[in-house]
Formats: structure tokens, C-alpha cells, sequence
């Protein structure tokens, strides 16, 4: 029978791991792009592998996200944007962190309160990584059915067609506008 817990970090529980990850900032210059994203890549690959509780593994999951927004050629994501995922995932690039992952059940449960965290600052990025990757999706197969090449659905088209989508609402909004003022 499984048991629930709960906790709530307080905003002073919540200021001690931000001022962690800024810590983890001031040393980041030592560490290459390519390791920070390796070294979340690996934590998430260990937690997976070893017994690491429903709970934490869950939250760890979101890493996966993270590191695609930063490595995924067709999104580009924007340099400044790249630096902030970067800041926030650099605390799994530091050998040492609060709780030592090695501990059985608990290891990860620091690395999973920085994951929730920079997912939290990262929000909007996210939520449109997410749509970009859906429109991604949907754009190959309509291609592929169409007979088109698939072989790179871009930023540009998701802005394009975000775009589009936005001026067709404006224009049944305005229609809608005029028949009831009519």
C-alpha cells in the first residue's frame, strides 16, 4: 500500500536552493556547454537505472526537456535563452551537491528540487518548446501525406504558422465583432 508525502518549501527553504543554483552560476564558466548538458543527460540516465523512488524519478524526468530545448538544431533556441537552461542545469555538472546521489532513496531529492525549480523559471520556454515539438509533429506527417520533403520542420515554420493561427482568430473575432454590433 503505498504512503503519501507531502512537503512544502517555504520561501526561505525555497531562497537556499536559488542561492545554490547562483553558487553553481559563478563556477559555470569552468564548465563547457557540452558538459552541462552531458551531466544531465547522465543523472537522468542513472536515476533510471537505479532504484530511485516513483516520486523523484518523476520530477528528474522533466531534465529530458531541458536539455532538448538547448540541443535541438531545428528550435534554435535564442543565445540568452541557451545561457539561462544552461545556469540552471549546471548545478548536475558539479560533482558535489547537497545530498550525494549515491544514497540509497534519497540522493536524487536535491537534484530533483533544482529540476523543479529551473522548470518553474523556465516556464515559458518550455510550454512553447512543447509546442513547437507538437507542431513539429503534425507538420512532417502532413508533409510526408502531401509528398513533401520532411526533412526540417523549423522555428521559423512554428512562428510562421503561429502567426497565421493568431491573424485568423483577429479576423473571426472581428467578424464576430461586426455581426453583433451589425
Amino acid at each position: 500500500m503505498p504512503i503519501r508525502f507531502e512537503f512544502e518549501l517555504d520561501d526561505d527553504d525555497l531562497g537556499q536552493f536559488r542561492k545554490i543554483i547562483r553558487d553553481k552560476r559563478v563556477g559555470r564558466s569552468r564548465v563547457a556547454i557540452d558538459d552541462v548538458v552531458r551531466a544531465g543527460s547522465d543523472l537522468l540516465t542513472r536515476a533510471r537505472a537505479g532504484r530511485t523512488p516513483h516520486f523523484i524519478l518523476q520530477m528528474l524526468e522533466q531534465i529530458e526537456p531541458l536539455v532538448a530545448m538547448v540541443t535541438d538544431t531545428e528550435w534554435r533556441l535564442p543565445e540568452a535563452d541557451i545561457k539561462r537552461v544552461l545556469e540552471a542545469l549546471a548545478y548536475f555538472a558539479e560533482p558535489e551537491d547537497l545530498i550525494p546521489d549515491d544514497l540509497p532513496g534519497l540522493g536524487y531529492l536535491d537534484d530533483a528540487v533544482m529540476v523543479e525549480l529551473a522548470c518553474r523559471d523556465l516556464q515559458p520556454e518550455l510550454t512553447a518548446y512543447r509546442d513547437f515539438c507538437a507542431f513539429r509533429e503534425k507538420e512532417t506527417a502532413r508533409r510526408k501525406a502531401a509528398g513533401e520533403p520532411t526533412d526540417e520542420v523549423s522555428r521559423r515554420d512554428w512562428l510562421d504558422a503561429r502567426r497565421e493561427q493568431l491573424m485568423e482568430t483577429m479576423r473571426e473575432e472581428r467578424g464576430l465583432f461586426r455581426r453583433l454590433i451589425g
